[in-house]
């Protein structure tokens, strides 16, 4: 027999807050323009030879290399997010969190130690990627099943801003690290502070008991500013069944693409805009610190007001000022004007951060939440595709030798666009027999 709850009980607050616990580490991703800015050299004429001093044997790489261990942790982040999502829902959130925070550390160590291209490649974005997504399944589902349809958008956007805030403190500890201990300890370092944290957050993570039903929406709530509540809940082949699914996937890869371009190439964009400036030059991980915080704050923001004014509206508002801002970032370098850049970064990382609410919010809306583990991880592929974007970008700029990303911003603006239109036409299913 289920029976609702009068009051929020506090276990809901105590799982939220040691998922945000946990994905401020499983956020190392949204870092990683602090390490490429030091594997890519401005001279190219380095590429392929081993570097000195701190970071001896490791190798210089090409900006299309610099990319690829970023892109396939996104990669294999959001295909691992499936199962990673299955291990939630059976066997509970303390073991996916468990198991990602000490595949994520693994990853971490192994990059360090091998100190090669192939190196970062198997640890950062194999081993990484898949305690990433294994880790990263675990507590917002597991959030989300403690609050009510009303609240889904501010839940989903507080777990997951740790996610992003993540890149606050990551960026300049690990620019310490690699500046006084080199690339290798800067790995091997946070890989086991990663191992320690994760675990013992991930012990606070459980999911409400058998019959529990959350508190309903307050009286004075207006019925047009809640999201619809779902009456049935959908099994993963269910949910399959319905074109509903792919536009999600759609809408998905559409809002992370721009983001992760910026992301992986926010501390090279810096250094081109601020060229000529001591202050950044010797600050360079400030984009990256500064994308976290706007990032973090824009899953929380963009998720309280999507509760208000809906799913669809939150995300064509983000989306369309976003695409503006990504148009104008070619003309912001060329000026060289590092606080427009610095505005066109926040706003890009606010959307891609509002993606990050909304698109769990948006799955729980359509599909419920009985399944929320497993159908997110479907959902998540679109995240993993929008991880192509820097790679493209990087391939461009390496085989038209450009010393810029214009052409890529273009296309990211361009999708970003045809994003909004989908978002127009997609509409919550419904089952036959509700």
């Amino acid at each position: 027999m289920t029976t609702q709850s009068s009051e929020l009980p506090a276990k809901a607050w105590v799982v939220t807050w040691a998922g945000v616990v946990c994905n401020l580490c499983l956020g190392i991703l949204y870092a990683w323009s602090v390490w490429k800015a030091v594997l890519v050299p401005r001279d190219q004429s380095l590429v392929g030879q081993t570097m000195r001093g701190l970071n001896e044997g490791w190798p210089y790489l090409t900006d299309f290399q610099g990319t690829v261990a970023y892109t396939i942790a996104a990669l294999v982040f959001a295909i691992v997010m499936i199962p990673g999502g299955k291990i939630q829902d059976k066997y509970g959130p303390k073991a996916g969190a468990t198991i990602g925070g000490l595949l994520l550390a693994i990853g971490c160590i192994v990059a360090g130690l091998m100190k090669s291209y192939t190196g970062l490649i198997i640890g950062f974005g194999i081993l990484g990627g898949i305690g990433m997504g294994i880790g990263y399944a675990a507590p917002t589902p597991a959030a989300l099943k403690w609050f009510g349809p009303h609240k889904r958008g501010m839940i989903a956007g507080l777990v997951v801003a740790g996610y992003g805030a993540a890149a606050l403190y990551i960026a300049p500890l690990a620019q310490y690290l690699i500046d006084n201990y080199g690339l290798s300890a800067s790995f091997i370092y946070l890989g086991i502070f990663f191992a320690v944290v994760v675990v013992i957050a991930g012990q606070f993570l459980s999911v409400p008991p058998a019959g529990y039903v959350p508190p309903a929406a307050p009286l004075n709530t207006s019925a047009a500013a809640k999201p619809t509540t779902p009456t049935a809940d959908w099994s993963p082949s269910e949910m399959l069944s319905r074109w509903h699914y792919y536009a999600l996937v759609l809408l998905f890869i559409g809002s992370a693409q721009s983001g992760l371009l910026i992301i992986a190439n926010a501390t090279p964009l810096l250094v081109t805009t601020s060229k000529g400036i001591p202050f950044f030059a010797e600050h360079i991980w400030l984009i990256a610190s500064f994308g976290g915080l706007v990032n973090a704050l824009g899953r929380v923001g963009t998720g309280m007001y999507s509760d208000k004014i809906g799913r669809s509206n939150a995300y064509l508002v983000n989306a369309i000022v976003a695409a503006l801002c990504v148009l104008a970032l070619p003309q912001i370098i060329a000026m060289k004007s590092v606080p427009l850049l610095f505005l066109a970064v926040a706003i890009a990382y606010w959307q891609y951060g509002g993606g990050l609410s909304l698109l769990p919010a948006f799955t729980a809306d359509f599909f419920g939440s009985k399944n929320m583990g497993m159908n997110y991880g479907f959902v998540f592929l679109g995240w993993g595709i929008g991880g192509l974007m820097p790679l493209i970008a990087g391939y461009i700029k390496d085989v038209t030798q450009a010393d810029n990303y214009n052409s890529s911003l273009y296309i990211s603006a361009a999708i970003l666009i045809v994003a909004v239109l989908l978002c127009r036409v997609t509409r919550k299913p419904v089952k036959a027999r509700e």
